[in-house]
């Protein structure tokens, strides 16, 4: 089985129930393929939190979701080392954050210190508790959702969290004749509930794997390294693109290529995953913004319009 044949396996199955919305469900599955954390960032109600249920019931691996809010603690999330009366000895006992896929939802609800508690986690699949290093099982997800209009009793997420998030993307609403199929599914168990895996942990490393192996040639990586370098010296922009930031763009568009049934990547390829990739790493210094984010993927739209594109063979 192809990579490009795994994707398509794979929306099938979560397009039964997030209907019309294939280029979205495609931009996950490229991040899963990629190893990479992603942030549902939408209104109420739009399927944030069903598309990452969707995606982790497709897969037959570890799954965890975990509600946050005000008054979770780190501990609720990596675990506690305790004390066992019967065996007289602390014991540890591991939170959800040891699985496969992680449903983070609401994330923003959280105070700072518990959100800090993923930083570790996302970044070097590995938790240290009470001074000892426990692993994650690879591979390790994070599907995180968060409501960007609602600010009450939210806590936002600082750059260095935001930064381990390859990328943030908006569900949008569906159009009619997608809700029209919605409403027609609308049953007192919900449809997600009836989607069984088509593909397990075993399959998805192998992919990974695959994707990780596609050639991205010298002029392609230099294309990725021209479009850091100009959003660091853009006179709009007041922090640019990190080198990990930089790494999720040839990651993701490696992913792109195999999705295309390609062993390569191609400059179109990174301009397409770019703004998913790159938008919420990006800090402008106008502070007059009514929607940032559509603000700054002009910015980087105009920016990256104006380098030069490698022409020479793939």
């Amino acid at each position: 089985m192809t990579v490009q044949e795994y994707a398509v396996k794979l929306r099938s199955n979560i397009s039964k129930i997030i209907k019309g919305k294939d280029d979205k469900i495609d931009l996950v599955i490229m991040a899963l393929l990629s190893g990479g954390h992603v942030l549902l960032d939408d209104v109420p109600g739009t399927g944030k939190t069903v598309l990452a249920k969707a995606l982790a019931r497709s897969v037959d691996a570890g799954f965890s979701r975990i509600q946050f809010t005000p008054d979770l603690l780190p501990s609720d999330i990596t675990g506690i080392h305790f004390f066992n009366m019967k065996e007289q000895e602390f014991m540890f006992r591991a939170g959800p954050v040891f699985t496969n896929i992680l449903l983070a939802d609401e994330i923003n609800r959280a105070t700072p210190r518990t959100q800090s508690a993923l930083l570790q986690c996302m970044e070097e699949k590995q938790v240290t508790i009470d001074g000892e290093l426990f692993l994650i099982d690879k591979p390790f997800i994070v599907l995180a959702t968060q409501n960007p209009v609602e600010t009450a009793g939210t806590y936002p997420l600082p750059e260095a969290q935001l930064d381990r998030f390859m990328i943030k993307l908006s569900v949008g609403y569906s159009d009619r004749e997608s809700e029209m199929q919605i409403l027609d599914n609308s049953r007192a168990v919900h449809p997600v509930e009836s989607l069984t895996a088509v593909t397990d942990k075993t399959e998805l490393l192998e992919m990974m794997n695959r994707v990780e192996n596609i050639k991205v040639n010298e002029a392609v990586r230099g294309y990725i390294a021209d479009i850091g370098n100009a959003s660091r010296h853009n006179s709009e922009i007041k922090l640019g693109l990190s080198t990990r930031g930089l790494i999720a763009l040839k990651n993701m568009s490696q992913a792109r290529a195999a999705l295309r049934g390609r062993e390569f990547v191609t400059p179109d390829d990174v301009k397409t995953v770019a703004p998913y990739v790159c938008v919420h790493r990006l800090i402008c210094r106008s502070t007059f913004m009514r929607d940032p984010d559509s603000a700054k993927r002009e910015i980087l739209d105009k920016m990256i319009k104006e380098l030069p594109v490698p022409t020479e063979q793939i």
